[in-house]
């Protein structure tokens, strides 16, 4: 099932209402001790937001305080490499399979059986790969931006859009030349990746990004993994949300991810969007995400 919409303005985002902040905690796991924001009731139904590159747990604030302020329990996580205590120095502890590893060690140490699971970016890679692979702790699944793997690593290969589009990555893998392209001349290239974020949001990744090791981390995901042989289905019931101007993903991967799946399964397409979508428009993403936990 599809469905499309029309995107606000960019000035919306003032909109919003007013939520209380979310308290900050920490989750300690076998691999670390990862920073963390919550809100709700313990007793709430759990929801686990995992951010994309190159962002924090702050991409999701105003979504934890709203699902907290709905009851649910509502975390967003540092994950692995953005949360100091969780930064391990080889570049091979970033693979896919532990950092979904991560997700459900998360939701052990929370004391959570099954919980819903939204990611974006990165997030939504690896929220793909847990849906898939630990199917019976995920209640549902809202990828935001990213599609299955499987319907990306085919775009990678054959969709000449999906390749112009990914070309950043080639610089993204060189350790020592993106750090240093991305974080000189006070980050300019770093700040200019961030199409339609919130200037204070923007402030807090530039910040945290600038720390020592904590950028070659965050780079470490993209220079350990080739999204290839992730061809698990998806049987979970699964929304996902793209924006029509995403330069980061072609249409292509977002249109097949439908054959990726095997449960319920819902495509919403954002008209006029881009990449960041949740902090972009989050008077649409939030209702979308909100619908859909709410019909499971």
């Amino acid at each position: 099932m599809t469905g499309t919409v029309v995107s606000a303005t960019e000035s919306d985002i003032t909109a919003m209402t007013t939520l209380p902040s979310p308290q900050r905690t920490r989750v300690t796991t076998s691999a670390g001790t990862f920073d963390a924001i919550a809100a709700g009731p313990s007793e709430g139904q759990p929801v686990l937001f995992l951010h994309g590159f190159p962002e924090l747990s702050t991409e999701w604030a105003h979504y934890v305080a709203l699902f907290g302020s709905l009851g649910y329990r509502a975390v967003a996580v540092d994950q692995r490499g953005y949360s100091p205590d969780a930064r391990p120095p080889d570049p091979k502890d970033y693979h896919l399979d532990y950092l979904a590893k991560d997700v459900v060690d998360i939701a052990d140490s929370l004391g959570w059986n099954d919980f819903h699971l939204v990611g974006h970016d990165w997030g939504a890679a690896v929220a793909w790969v847990v849906a898939a692979r630990y199917a019976d702790r995920i209640k549902t699944l809202c990828a935001v931006s990213v599609p299955h793997l499987g319907a990306f690593a085919k775009a990678l290969r054959t969709d000449p859009e999906q390749q112009k589009a990914s070309a950043y990555m080639q610089l993204l893998r060189q350790p020592g030349k993106a750090e240093t392209v991305l974080l000189g001349e006070d980050a300019a290239a770093l700040r200019g990746a961030y199409v339609g974020v919130p200037d204070s949001n923007v402030e807090v990744y530039v910040e945290h990004l600038s720390q020592p090791g904590a950028l070659t981390a965050a780079l470490n995901w993209y220079r350990v993994d080739g999204f290839d042989g992730r061809d698990e289905k998806v049987a979970v019931p699964t929304l996902f949300i793209w924006g029509t101007k995403d330069s980061a993903v072609a249409v292509s991967g977002v249109d097949d991810t439908v054959n990726w799946t095997t449960g319920e399964y819902r495509l919403e397409k954002i008209e006029g969007a881009r990449h960041f979508t949740p902090e972009e428009c989050p008077e649409i993403v939030g209702p979308m995400i909100q619908a859909h936990l709410e019909s499971h």
